[in-house]
C-alpha cells in the first residue's frame, strides 16, 4: 500500500546498544502494521570521529549538545542521504518510540495523495509531541496538510526526495548546530524545506505520552506522566485551539 502511494523508504533513528525495549517496540509495531523498515545507526557514539562530525556539524558541537543527542541529530542526517541514494519519492523516518493512532497505513497513503499537488522540497510532520495543532478556524473538509512555520520536532515525519536533497546541499556550508527537533525550524526560516503538519496527527512519541522513558532525557514511564499527557492533549486539541 505504501509504495503504491510513493512511500519507498522507512527509515528508523535507533542506537546500536542500550535500547533493547526500543527495538522490541518497533519490531512488534511494524510487524503488526505490515511495514518494511530499516534500522538507522550508522551515527552512534561508538563511531565518532572528527573527521565524521565535522563533515556535518560545528567544531564545537560535543561541547554543546550530549553525545547521545548529537547521535539522534547525526542519524536523522543519515536517513536524508538513504533517501537520496534510493532515490525516494517520499520516506518516512522514525524515532524508535513511535506509536500508531488508528490505521497508520490508510492514513499516511492519503497524506501522501494529498502531497502530491504540493511542491517539492517538503516535510510533513505526523506527530502531536509538543501538542501543536492548526487553528480550527483554518481547517478544511478533505485536507489533511496544512502548512507551517515550525518544527513539532522529529519523532515521525515524512519527507520527499526533493527535500532530502536541499537539506544535504545546506549543510555543505551550513552545519547543524543543534538538536535536529531545533535545526528544522532553522531549515524552515532559511527555506531550505517547506514544513507542514498533518492533521489529525496519527503518531505519538512514547517518550512524551507517557508509554515509554525516554533515550536521551530523564523522562520517565510514570502513570502521572501518562495522566498529564492525556490532560493536555486533550486541552490543547479540543479547547484551546478554537481560541487561535
Amino acid at each position: 500500500m505504501l509504495k503504491e502511494a510513493g512511500i519507498e523508504g522507512v527509515y528508523v533513528v535507533h542506537a546500536k546498544k542500550g535500547y533493547e525495549m526500543q527495538e522490541a517496540h518497533i519490531k512488534k509495531l511494524f510487524a503488526q502494521n505490515k511495514l518494511e523498515f530499516e534500522f538507522v545507526s550508522d551515527g552512534d557514539p561508538s563511531l565518532f570521529t572528527e573527521e565524521l562530525l565535522s563533515k556535518y556539524f560545528i567544531p564545537e558541537i560535543k561541547s554543546v549538545l550530549r553525545q547521545g543527542v548529537v547521535s539522534l541529530t547525526l542519524n536523522q542526517i543519515f536517513c536524508y542521504e538513504n533517501v537520496v541514494k534510493n532515490k525516494n519519492k517520499y520516506a518516512l523516518i522514525f524515532e524508535d518510540d513511535v506509536f500508531f493512532l488508528g490505521d497508520f497505513s490508510k492514513k499516511v497513503t492519503e497524506i501522501a495523495n494529498e502531497a502530491d499537488h504540493l511542491p517539492p522540497g517538503f516535510i510533513i510532520s505526523l506527530e502531536n509531541t509538543n501538542l501543536r495543532f492548526p487553528s480550527v478556524w483554518k481547517l478544511k473538509k478533505d485536507k489533511r496538510i496544512y502548512e507551517a512555520s515550525i518544527s513539532r520536532c522529529a519523532g515521525a515525519y515524512l519527507i520527499d526526495l526533493q527535500g532530502a536533497k536541499n537539506i544535504l546541499e545546506y549543510l555543505k556550508t551550513n552545519k547543524c548546530f543543534t538538536v535536529i527537533d531545533l535545526w528544522m525550524n532553522t531549515l524552515i526560516t532559511d527555506k531550505v524545506i517547506t514544513m507542514y503538519w498533518a492533521h489529525p496527527p496519527f503518531t505519538e512519541q512514547g517518550s512524551h505520552n507517557g508509554l515509554m522513558s525516554a533515550t536521551i532525557s530523564s523522562n520517565k514511564r510514570t502513570t502521572w506522566r501518562r495522566f498529564q499527557w492525556l490532560s493536555q492533549k486533550f486541552y490543547k486539541m479540543y479547547i484551546s485551539r478554537w481560541f487561535k
